[in-house]
């Protein structure tokens, strides 16, 4: 990983020199000069050419798996009584992930030119969230840094599974509401088209759905790339509507309201809480710091704000069970009792972790009986679609029938 520096130096003489040299770091180059018996006056980065700038535009994403995987060997490394630097080397040079690697070089070079290993990390907020860097800041101050690591490989490894267990919910309806969109689309292109022509030999006067089916299919027909433009501008639109402070909130209060899966989002987020907060305490980072790091990490703004309002309590001297009371809607009784327990007992972080135990098992039982619920109403939905349309088709051919009689 070592990139190319170019210098300029004075000699024992007092002459000038400049040429280039390839190290780790400017710090490494500096050294490298002395031990030669220069004097370094300018060390600069050797610019690379525009194919490799443009190669980088498009950088993988980091798993928060290989974040996992990295905390607990680094925790093992460090427990061991490997030096910070040579865990760092090691660990970049045995990842898997290319993208992991090269921030993790980044790390180890702020921290060969002084950085704190929480500082260097602060720099790559991709790969490591404030969560992260503040329980690597706190593990590092009270000397505690391997088992600090530890808690965050068994937090991020179970945020991983957490995250397993709603995709694997959403799978499945999903891949049939697709099939349905594949299947309507496939009779209005190819299907109902071939009865048009065979309805205007008929003559008469065409059943109501018969007539609205064939108006659909003429207009998909004839405009499906417009359609399909409009439907994809309507997508782009609500993804960016989303991502503004308005849009979000919006999305996030709906999505605690839709039958279902909005017990699924609520106890995702209440899981996420407990787990978060819990971490942060125990590693040692202050109530004001943890609370406003949990916030922006439960993933639902309802839930956020409600967290933030805890924060403002907690200026105020006022237990956090407080504050947590006045949101019964997004905290239920139990949790606050439970906190209320833990803030008099000194044991929050024990009782965050319980709640936290509770809600995983909650969300696992609501996605096994997910499942079982949805898979009938699914084959509704997609029975309906198709055979309203078959319906459809063929009711002009039962009054031909009637007529006949």
């Amino acid at each position: 990983m070592a990139e190319t520096y170019t210098y300029k130096v004075r000699d024992k003489a007092g002459k000038m020199m400049s040429g280039s040299i390839e190290a780790d770091s400017t710090t490494l180059v500096a050294n490298k000069l002395r031990e030669m018996g220069y004097v370094p006056l300018a060390i600069d980065k050797k610019a690379t050419g525009g194919v490799n700038k443009e190669l980088t535009l498009f950088k993988p994403r980091i798993k928060l798996k290989d974040i996992a995987v990295f905390s607990r060997q680094f925790a093992t490394m460090i427990n061991s009584g490997l030096s910070l630097l040579r865990s760092l080397s090691i660990l970049e040079e045995q990842t898997e992930s290319k993208a992991l690697a090269a921030v993790l070089h980044e790390v180890r070079v702020d921290v060969e030119k002084g950085s704190s290993l929480s500082q260097s990390l602060a720099r790559h907020p991709k790969a490591f969230n404030r969560l992260y860097v503040a329980m690597v800041r706190a593990g590092e101050t009270g000397g505690v840094l391997d088992s600090v690591l530890m808690q965050l490989a068994d937090t991020i490894e179970k945020q991983v599974e957490l995250r397993h267990k709603i995709k694997s919910a959403m799978t499945y309806p999903i891949a049939v509401l697709a099939l349905v969109v594949v299947i309507v689309t496939a009779m209005l292109l190819f299907i109902v088209p071939t009865f048009k022509g065979l309805y205007q030999d008929l003559g008469g006067t065409l059943p109501l759905p018969t007539r609205v089916l064939l108006l659909v299919a003429t207009v998909l027909k004839s405009y499906f790339p417009i359609v399909l433009a409009v439907m994809v501008g309507m997508f782009i639109a609500f993804r960016r509507w989303i991502k503004t402070e308005t849009g979000r909130a919006a999305w996030d209060a709906t999505k605690l309201k839709i039958p279902v899966f909005g017990k699924l989002v609520h106890k995702t987020a209440l899981t996420r809480f407990s787990r978060t907060l819990a971490s942060l305490l125990r590693a040692g980072v202050p109530i004001l710091e943890s609370l406003e790091i949990t916030s922006e990490t439960v993933g639902n703004n309802v839930v956020s704000k409600a967290v933030l309002d805890m924060q403002d309590g907690v200026k105020q001297g006022e237990p956090i069970a407080k504050r947590m009371a006045e949101h019964d809607t997004v905290f239920p009784p139990m949790v606050t009792q439970m906190l209320a327990v833990g803030e008099e007992t000194g044991a929050v972080d024990t009782m965050l972790d319980k709640v936290g135990d509770f809600y995983d098992q909650e969300v696992e039982s609501l996605v096994n009986s997910l499942t079982s619920l949805l898979e009938p109403a699914l084959i509704v939905v997609l029975g309906g679609a198709v055979g309203g349309m078959v319906v459809a088709l063929y009711m002009p051919m039962f009054n031909i029938i009637k007529l006949i009689n």
